[in-house]
């Protein structure tokens, strides 16, 4: 008899910040266009191609709060099915091109491939997902396959935010916008950017306010949520706040107040990311919640660009296009090749070095599993978190392969395919550790998000969160609906100005003028409703432009229609 060595459970955090009525390309709702034909609703295909074929495609998939907010809103569906429409004449004009300029015939085919490719995704999206890929993804998730958890609301970075109500409405909001959507409550919660802080006398990194706090787990578990996960290094060891202390002060003050109050919970067992855990930073601020470490081995062959499988001669090129129209014709060839001199894409060269990926990633997990059953004696679980966007988006045939995955993991009796709901069912955690502070970000430190270009978005945030707790709890039971309104809106600003997009965005370079500006936006579109509240709140007459300018912002960032203000006042 086979012998089963442990289980593996696909992570796929899916993200984007809220766009909508914030441009369209080359920033804004083209982002989301772009995930939904080319990650979203391919993943969706692969899945439901599983089920048809008799599988059981269990993983655990991570929707955002913003996120389903945008992919059901009306505005996204009217222009996604636009945006298709245009990728697909896009095609069609390359097609009459390439053939009238006597192009080669490769690269005329490809114009047939995109075509179909786009055609096949309206398709889906119309008559397969009834324009609903929330509510597709919701349909795997009650055929008890996919575990659908939740994270932040708006994506904020929760180990920098200055105030507890920021953190709690985050993830209230978040609980709250889920039952809206899947009709049940989330188990899991994806910590943004896996970014975790224990309890300790925290200093604020822009203020110097030192003050108690508890850690970031008091508020999973105070909103009902039971696990997360947090990334290796947090675990098992290791500096987070790595090389950048020298560089920033701010950070390597964060960290001394963090070091000097850190205590180890001793364990008398040995800790792998193999298994999961119990964390509490204090027994007074409520029950231990669970946790899952991410599994670097497996991690690194599929995030790197270079030495991963995206890297491969034969997939396509992300970055080379062909315009007007934007679309790709050319194969990676190598990852350092000069754009000039990538080659040809070809399909029929894929299908095989995705069956060479797939098995090579499958024999790693059994090696893993195998090497951790015979050091600890039992059974581990490899939990493997990616970003959903890198399937299909940066690697175009990322979601063929993880269809392989899962058909082979499911047809190899070795290996239990799982979700990490039903996992934790099954396998509750017993074993209470301590975790340090840090996220997956670079050196597992909070650089990406605070750093010399970014400390003036946090200034942004701090003075707007003190202004919101105490209005909030000074009128949050208002029984004047206009006044209510107007403290909804605020709110909403803020969770849209904590969003963690801006700050990595702006660090990455990857779209810094736009991040600039919206947080620029949010931050004026806050103080501005914060001074309208307060007016109208004393007696004093409100502009009728102000009034304006409220249900102008409440068309457009309308977000979070039932958004609670409770969690958000000063307690």
């Amino acid at each position: 008899m086979t012998e089963n060595l442990g289980s593996f459970c696909l992570v796929l955090h899916s993200h984007l910040p809220w766009v909508i009525g914030h441009g369209v390309w080359p920033h804004g709702m083209d982002w989301v266009n772009e995930a939904a034909a080319e990650t979203y609703i391919p993943l969706l295909m692969e899945l439901y191609k599983l089920v048809d074929d008799g599988y059981h495609p269990k993983l655990t998939i991570g929707l955002t709060p913003v996120l389903c907010e945008m992919l059901r809103h009306p505005r996204f569906i009217d222009g996604f099915l636009g945006y298709l429409e245009e990728k697909y004449n896009a095609a069609v004009h390359d097609y009459k091109d390439f053939t009238d300029n006597k192009y080669e015939e490769g690269r005329i085919k490809l114009t047939k491939w995109w075509q179909e490719f786009y055609s096949r995704v309206k398709e889906d999206f119309i008559h397969r997902y009834n324009k609903d890929i929330i509510g597709a993804f919701k349909n795997l998730q009650d055929m008890e396959l996919l575990d659908i958890i939740t994270c932040g609301a708006t994506h904020g970075y929760a180990p920098l935010l200055s105030k507890e109500t920021s953190i709690d409405a985050q993830f209230k909001t978040a609980v709250d916008n889920y039952e809206r959507h899947f009709g049940r409550t989330p188990t899991g919660v994806w910590l943004p950017e896996c970014g975790y802080r224990p309890g300790y006398r925290w200093k604020n990194p822009i203020t110097g306010e030192e003050y108690d706090r508890p850690g970031v787990e008091y508020f999973i578990a105070k909103n009902g949520l039971k696990y997360f996960f947090i990334d290796t290094a947090l675990l098992l060891g290791g500096k987070s706040q790595g090389v950048y202390a020298a560089r920033f002060p701010l950070l390597a003050e964060l960290w001394k107040q963090f070091e000097s109050q850190y205590e180890e919970i001793p364990t008398s067992f040995e800790k792998s990311q193999y298994e999961p855990y119990l964390v509490s930073t204090d027994p007074s601020t409520g029950a231990p919640v669970g946790f899952f470490t991410r599994d670097e081995k497996t991690g690194i062959v599929v995030w790197s660009g270079e030495h991963g499988y995206p890297g491969c001669a034969e997939y396509l090129d992300f970055h080379k296009k062909h315009y007007p129209g934007g679309m790709k014709y050319w194969k990676v060839t190598s990852p350092k090749l000069d754009l000039g001199k990538k080659m040809l894409y070809w399909p029929d060269d894929v299908p095989g070095k995705l069956d060479e990926n797939a098995s090579h990633y499958v024999n790693l997990v059994k090696d893993i599993l195998r090497d951790f059953k015979h050091q600890f004696g039992g059974s581990g679980i490899i939990v493997a978190p990616y970003d959903a966007e890198l399937f299909g988006h940066w690697w175009f045939e990322g979601n063929w392969w993880i269809s392989r995955i899962l058909r082979w993991m499911e047809d190899d009796p070795e290996i239990d395919l799982t979700n990490t709901r039903i996992y934790l069912e099954n396998n509750p955690p017993n074993k209470v550790v301590s975790v340090i502070e840090g996220s997956w970000g670079q050196a597992s430190s909070h650089w990406v998000w605070l750093n010399e270009w970014t400390t003036w978005t946090w200034e942004r945030i701090y003075e707007c969160e003190a202004k919101s707790e105490e209005i909030i709890a000074k009128h949050k039971n208002s029984r004047d609906p206009n006044l209510i309104k107007i403290l909804k809106q605020m709110v909403r600003e803020l969770l849209l100005l904590q969003s963690s997009d801006w700050q990595f965005l702006i660090t990455t370079w990857s779209a810094r003028d736009y991040a600039e500006n919206r947080v620029a936006l949010h931050y004026e579109n806050f103080n501005r409703l914060y001074n309208m509240a307060n007016t109208y709140a004393s007696g004093k007459n409100v502009e009728e432009g102000e009034w304006h300018f409220l249900g102008m912002i409440e068309a457009n960032d309308d977000l979070f229609e039932a958004i609670d203000l409770e969690p958000f006042a000063k307690k």
